[in-house]
């Protein structure tokens, strides 16, 4: 049985470190292992894209469309899945995280009209559909639209 403080690597497993650039005498030689000039002695890495020099790819092909920066992505709950929900009073995106309906709040909850409500509650959210808002206060609950 072998015991863990006399553990060695396999013979001719492990390998010195290659110490480039330090001399003749380290045995790499004058040049590194990098040969006579040329790209290669001088600069092995050019980066992802380059191309021996013509104009890459990326640069070749036209730019389409438009990336709006200023975009907000909101996480999105129909009144229908609300009132499955086991919870009463308000509900805000947290609630929703912590229950499971949505992963995340993202820039901010947005309450669509697809489903029946039966029950009320205060839902407070960045928008609400019109039937979403309708439904809501139908059931008897307030729609609180967050700043």
């Amino acid at each position: 049985m072998s015991e863990l403080n006399k553990l060695k690597p396999s013979a001719g497993s492990t390998h010195r470190r290659k110490r480039v650039g330090r001399g003749r005498s380290s045995g790499m030689g004058k040049t590194s292992t990098k040969g006579q000039k040329g790209q290669g002695a001088h600069n092995k890495h050019k980066g992802p894209g380059f191309e021996g020099g013509q104009s890459p790819m990326a640069l070749r092909f036209p730019k389409r469309g438009f990336k709006n920066f200023s975009r907000k992505n909101f996480s999105q709950v129909n009144v229908g899945r609300l009132n499955l929900l086991e919870v009463s009073g308000e509900i805000d995106a947290k609630v929703l995280v912590a229950h499971k309906v949505i992963a995340d709040t993202l820039d901010g909850l947005r309450v669509l009209g697809d489903g029946e409500l039966t029950k009320a509650f205060t839902i407070k959210a960045k928008h609400f559909t019109a039937t979403a808002k309708a439904k809501i206060e139908k059931a008897g609950g307030k729609a609180v639209v967050e700043a």
